[in-house]
């Protein structure tokens, strides 16, 4: 590609993924759990740009750029670029991606497959080579088994081991504090210390929630099956959903994923002041907020 006439730089928000459920419901022989995840997409996350270059590259900067361990190639946006040029048969791009990584690493909300899945997006307009619908889901699954439900960041039901999706409720308008204690904890660890693996699926789905305690209420019926066996392996988690349950402006709280991450649902005229409210008590924390959709 030619720099001087090639696409302008673009950039987008590689929103995180937070399972507002998460009822773990068998496993596979081959080891692969089965689940049912309502997965919402609030405006949260880490920014991925693109632009022009001499050859594939990326740059990672931001508060948690030193978590991304290992070698550059083996981060999941350049995995993604390459993959992409693959299926689309195309050249490897000659671009630089910027990665500002604003979550916090391998903590339950879906960072480094939604930046996967907001390149393949961001390539697609770069290029000018769009994949059919399809194809694109099974280049996002052969990457991570959380890419696919990223590539479309709005309210989606996940079945399967996270494949299997279609579109979720409308959710309110509403908003969302994200809360990490900045300790790590091990997704095979949790999964192994989950003891019951057959669990029951969630209730029905209505096709709207009109408002935040109908959330909440819908969501108090429901679970997330690894949050117990995540607080036994990192007691700091209990410490985020008791500072979350405590705050009267918090509606519902839980855990995302495997953990650490907890979210907590409020009126959006309260998330930033329970932001402020809890970084003050808590100033070691991870704390951020926004819009749930």
């Amino acid at each position: 590609m030619d720099v001087s006439s090639a696409p302008s730089a673009r950039a987008e928000l590689a929103r995180a993924k937070v399972n507002l459920t998460l009822h773990i419901t068998g496993q596979r022989p081959d080891g692969y759990h089965l689940l049912e995840s309502l997965a919402a997409f609030p405006q949260i996350g880490d920014r991925l740009a693109v632009a022009a270059a001499e050859k594939l590259e990326l740059v990672v900067e931001g508060p948690f750029a030193r978590g991304l361990d290992g070698p550059p190639d083996g981060n999941l946006v350049l995995k993604a670029a390459t993959a992409f040029s693959n299926a689309a048969g195309i050249p490897v791009p000659k671009v630089r991606f910027t990665l500002t990584k604003r979550l916090p690493v391998a903590s339950g909300i879906g960072g480094g497959s939604s930046d996967a899945a907001t390149a393949l997006r961001l390539l697609e307009d770069f290029t000018g080579t769009y994949l059919a619908e399809k194809d694109l889901h099974e280049l996002a699954l052969s990457i991570g088994a959380d890419v696919p439900v990223c590539l479309f960041p709005e309210p989606q039901l996940m079945r399967g081991v996270g494949e299997d999706l279609e579109p979720g409720p409308i959710l309110p308008k509403c908003g969302i504090v994200l809360v990490n204690p900045k300790t790590g904890v091990s997704t095979p660890d949790v999964f192994r210390a989950l003891e019951v693996r057959d669990n029951p699926p969630m209730p029905a789905l209505p096709e709207k929630f009109d408002d935040l305690p109908r959330l909440a209420s819908f969501l108090s019926e429901c679970r997330n099956d690894l949050q117990e066996p995540a607080i036994g392996l990192c007691g700091t988690i209990g410490d985020v959903l008791s500072a979350l349950k405590e705050d009267t402006r918090i509606a519902f709280a839980r855990m995302s994923g495997s953990g650490a991450t907890c979210f907590g649902l409020c009126e959006m005229k309260d998330a930033l002041d329970v932001e402020r409210s809890l970084r003050t008590a808590h100033p070691d924390w991870w704390i951020a907020s926004g819009p749930l959709t």
